[in-house]
């Protein structure tokens, strides 16, 4: 079967950045700066990926304000006819940094946010950074682009989730995506420390679903589901090799940002390949399309069109078997191994700090 082509691309530019969140999905062997591809490849890589059929790009890393040539990529991702989303940190936007990447063809901003409490903010992101941040918004609200606001939640602020609402609301956010920590690179290391209580996820969905009609969708609440501990698999990526792709900062392309942790994928490299025959021919992008793949009791599930069997990165991180139901699926053989760590007893240590500054 042949695969429609991918909407979206994930430009990893760099996995420099200036914060260490404990919750980082970046890989614990991050790619130095020494190996990103320069400003030239990624205009080659922008202009496949628009004659592929991709229509949107996240400008992301790592934090991309690190990459100096940022507004050159920016120019090169419109020139390709890629809609450019700045997804950031806010550490180094400054008024004029950011009406150079405007003039450049930057259409959106996703800001991060780790607490709605400076001091707790800092300690979580292992940085000063909230005056920052609070700045970023209030810049990126007055050059009127549409501003989405991040907050990945986990143990330490899932609590706080009313106030980072307020806190979105008074920064004149249109989107807050309330996502729960993914579970991949430092955040898997952190695991232990990051895993939320039922009950506080439970409260933080009462709460979702109250400010919701309090605030009649203006600004949009998207609640991303904790796939541990509600007990359902999550979409990987909306199918693995179905809607979109991620570029590495040394080239290296992907089917989802944690792929790289999975033994024997072998992904191939824009330096080596055309994104074309990457998406359409490789082995990476075709070891887990369809179906045919598929374990009992995916294969003979109706969920299996839903969640496309859930996650391979999951799976491996938690049986060491990429091909293994998602275990976070209360129908999957290892289940069990999710229970144990949604109802066992919880870390009260500080999670280990992201490492790979600027």
């Amino acid at each position: 079967m042949t695969p429609d082509p991918p909407w979206a691309l994930l430009a990893e530019l760099t996995h420099g950045c200036p914060l260490r969140c404990g919750y980082c999905s970046n890989p614990v062997e991050l790619i130095g700066r020494s190996r990103e591809l320069t400003a030239a490849q990624w205009a080659d890589v922008f202009r496949q990926a628009g004659d592929l059929g991709v229509v949107q790009t996240h400008l992301s890393g790592g934090e991309p304000l690190l990459r100096r040539d940022l507004p050159e990529l920016v120019a090169a991702a419109d020139t390709a006819g890629l809609y450019t989303q700045l997804v950031t940190s806010g550490l180094g936007l400054s008024e004029r940094r950011l009406a150079g990447l405007v003039s450049a063809g930057l259409r959106s901003v996703q800001l991060s946010v780790q607490h709605a409490e400076p001091a707790a903010a800092e300690r979580i992101a292992g940085a000063r950074s909230f005056a920052a941040k609070e700045r970023a918004a209030r810049l990126i609200r007055a050059a009127g682009l549409p501003f989405g606001l991040n907050i990945v939640l986990h143990r330490a602020n899932l609590d706080a989730l009313d106030e980072l609402i307020t806190l979105g609301v008074s920064w004149g956010a249109d989107r807050i995506e309330l996502a729960h920590t993914q579970f991949h690179g430092w955040a898997l290391r952190n695991r232990a420390a990051l895993l939320p209580t039922p009950a506080q996820v439970e409260r933080a969905r009462t709460t979702v679903a109250r400010r919701r009609r309090e605030l009649g969708g203006t600004p949009e609440l998207v609640w991303v589901a904790p796939d541990l501990v509600d007990a359902t698999a999550k979409p990987c990526m909306g199918g693995w090799g179905r809607v979109s792709l991620t570029v590495a900062p040394d080239g290296t392309v992907l089917p989802c940002p944690a792929a790289a942790a999975l033994p024997g994928l072998d992904p191939p490299n824009v330096t080596d390949r055309r994104l074309a025959w990457i998406w359409h021919e490789s082995a990476a992008f075709n070891a887990f399309r369809g179906e045919s793949w598929m374990p009992e009791p995916c294969r003979g599930c109706a969920l299996r069109a839903a969640d496309h069997g859930g996650c391979r990165c999951q799976a491996y991180a938690l049986t060491g078997d990429a091909t293994r139901t998602d275990p976070a699926c209360r129908h999957a053989p290892d289940h069990h191994l999710v229970r144990d760590l949604v109802h066992g007893p919880r870390e009260t240590s500080a999670y280990a700090y992201r490492e790979g500054g600027p």
